[in-house]
């Protein structure tokens, strides 16, 4: 989805930013898929991060995939070091970051050789000539100096001066050449922002908000953009610019938005509908970080954050602030997961609702912190001792982070549970247009706590939710005990009773499994009285299935997409909806854990198409594989 054209024509006409000499001649391109990178310190996450704010008001669809490295302070210059940035913009609906940049954006030879192989032939490589010195080639790997030794001639190349235009723009500020070298992002973004007849005042505008404190970086950033800018327009390097045209979406007011930062507007907007505080018990870890972030700047809306001393602290005072009546979140990725289990446990235990956000990182242990996986599905289902099951919900893009997290806040407070919210590192920094929406047309989420103490018992139950009553600490007449210790049915007292016991398991399965009689009937996207094949996925690869089962319709193939958000318990109606199809086919970043899942529920012989690289999957890998599949 993208802005109103009517936005981004307005947008466009208001620019004063676009030189001083008339246009060369413009292309036409449907579609341009950019990364930048660079190393860590070199600003191309704010490079990118702008180039796709300007985008969407320039009316396209837009889609990013940030790509930071997991080395905290890696050497400059190194593989190890080199960050990146995609975004895929376009006049059509687009669904992910692009499988390969059509330009590439390269800061330095690191930065080169670490995204070279992504780069189609003919592909345009843009690098700062400045950067290939000797010890920077070295550090790189290199043998040779790759823009002088005909390995790239398979590209087109062009070599810019950056540090030295960016150096002769600022000469005049006064700032250290330490200062003026970290503007050279600014200087690349003005130069790709009028390449593709962007308008830059919007970064202006950011840039007036960031430094308002400091006049002098202010002037200079703003400098080194319009030196940037005016450079693509005048040099003869570059023989024209190009012009993405607007995509048709729906008229409404529409803001960029990153996954994290929808899930902690989702969980702000369930507590503002409930009438409830928000208390989020968090201990930070990447890519889970942002989200404290986000809503410890929230404190108008009654929110409260707690950064805890560990993950086990984190949680454990999340169940309390359950336990006191609040919308008790915690959030953390895979590790903290491990950690947090014991804990998790008790709240099923004590049927308190909480929402644990899982962000997912390729693992195990450490792994790949910044990089996206989807391998801790089962660990949702069944990463705890005891019979413990939980729902969990599954968000499949950045903007669904939000219906997600305020989903999950729903179902948590209607049943007295714990829900888990899995997203992942590609969702939680991936960026996309959203549509604001109206707050009065969100679902009801309807807080009862028990206040009257004729016949009050912790764990009497409605008999249509089979949720326990949420009585606060305090009210008058409603002391009661609640804790790990195995507990009397309705009397909450300590029992033994192995009878006793397996009543409670069975109720608390039971009232999991009811669950599924408010999840939405299960949307096909392709055929939908069955055909050859269905695509089933979850999570982050919403995209690249969707594009790739619409790639193989085009050609006439029986192919057809189903995506769970509900993964637990799964659409009652799923099994027969997989079974209208003569195959199956579970799309995962893991070693196939929901396809465990189906054929273990469905005894339904499906086929897995795996990747655990901490990538993506391209659309490419996919319609290979479909196509694969259709010809047996």
């Amino acid at each position: 989805m993208a802005l109103p054209p009517e936005a981004a024509g307005h947008a466009a006409e208001s620019s004063g930013l676009r030189g001083g000499s008339a246009h060369k001649a413009g292309q036409r391109r449907d579609s341009v898929v950019i990364r930048f990178a660079g190393d860590s310190g070199d600003g191309m996450q704010l490079a990118g991060m702008q180039f796709t704010a300007e985008s969407a008001l320039a009316g396209n669809d837009i889609a990013t995939l940030p790509d930071f490295p997991a080395e905290i302070r890696a050497p400059a210059g190194t593989i190890a070091g080199v960050s990146g940035f995609q975004v895929n913009f376009s006049s059509n609906e687009v669904f992910t970051a692009g499988d390969e940049p059509t330009v590439l954006v390269a800061m330095n030879p690191a930065a080169l050789k670490a995204n070279l192989d992504d780069v189609p032939p003919n592909g345009v490589i843009i690098v700062d000539k400045e950067a290939f010195s000797e010890a920077n080639i070295k550090r790189a790997g290199y043998t040779s100096n790759p823009l002088n030794d005909h390995s790239l001639d398979k590209y087109q190349v062009f070599q810019v001066d950056v540090t030295k235009l960016t150096t002769t723009a600022l000469h005049d500020t006064g700032l250290n050449n330490r200062a003026v070298f970290r503007c050279r992002n600014l200087f690349v973004l003005g130069m790709i922002s009028w390449l593709y007849q962007r308008p830059i005042e919007s970064t202006v505008r950011w840039l007036e908000g960031r430094f308002k404190k400091t006049p002098d970086l202010l002037n200079a950033n703003v400098k080194a953009l319009r030196a940037g800018y005016n450079y693509g327009e005048t040099t003869e390097m570059f023989a024209s610019s190009y012009e993405v045209p607007p995509a048709r979406i729906v008229p409404g007011t529409y803001r960029n938005i990153t996954g994290n930062t929808a899930t902690a507007l989702g969980f702000v907007a369930a507590s503002v509908r409930s009438g409830r505080p928000l208390f989020l018990g968090s201990y930070p870890i990447t890519p889970a970080s942002d989200v404290l972030h986000d809503l410890a700047s929230l404190k108008n809306f009654e929110v409260y954050t707690f950064q805890a001393e560990d993950e086990i602290a984190g949680v454990a005072s999340a169940i309390g602030a359950a336990f006191g009546g609040a919308i008790a979140i915690t959030t953390t990725s895979g590790p903290g997961m491990n950690l947090k289990a014991e804990a998790v446990g008790l709240a099923v235990k004590t049927e308190l609702p909480l929402v644990i956000t899982d962000i997912q990182r390729a693992g195990p242990s450490t792994g790949m912190p910044t990089k996206p996986e989807q391998a801790d599905l089962l660990q949702a289902m069944y990463g705890r001792h005891g019979e413990s099951p939980i729902p969990i919900i599954a968000a499949s893009t950045p903007a669904d982070c939000f219906d997600c997290a305020y989903e999950a806040v729903r179902i948590a407070i209607k049943y007295m549970t714990p829900v888990i919210l899995m997203t992942d590192g590609q969702l939680a920094n991936g960026a996309e247009p959203w549509p604001l929406p109206d707050a009065n047309k969100l679902p009801e989420i309807k807080v009862e706590f028990r206040t009257d103490p004729n016949g009050f018992m912790p764990y009497i139950r409605d008999p249509e939710t089979l949720s326990r009553p949420w009585a606060i600490p305090g009210t008058p007449g409603l002391e009661h005990r609640i804790g790990g210790l195995s507990s009397e049915d309705q009397t909450g007292n300590v029992s033994y009773s192995p009878a006793n016991n397996e009543l409670m398991v069975r109720t608390r399965a039971r009232k999991i499994a009811g669950i599924a009689r408010e999840i939405p009937p299960t949307t096909v996207f392709g055929d939908q009285n069955g055909g050859d094949l269905v695509v089933l996925g979850w999570g982050s690869t919403y995209g690249s299935i969707r594009e790739a089962v619409k790639q193989i319709r085009e050609k006439g193939k029986s192919v057809s997409h189903i995506h769970l958000r509900y993964l637990n318990p799964l659409p009652s109606d799923l099994e027969s909806q997989l079974r209208k199809f003569k195959k199956v086919m579970v799309a995962e970043m893991n070693m196939g854990q929901l396809l465990k899942l189906v054929r273990a529920d469905y005894l339904i012989d499906a086929i897995g198409c795996n990747k655990i690289q901490g990538r993506p999957f391209k659309v490419s890998e996919l319609t290979s594989r479909i196509s694969r599949v259709l010809e047996g």
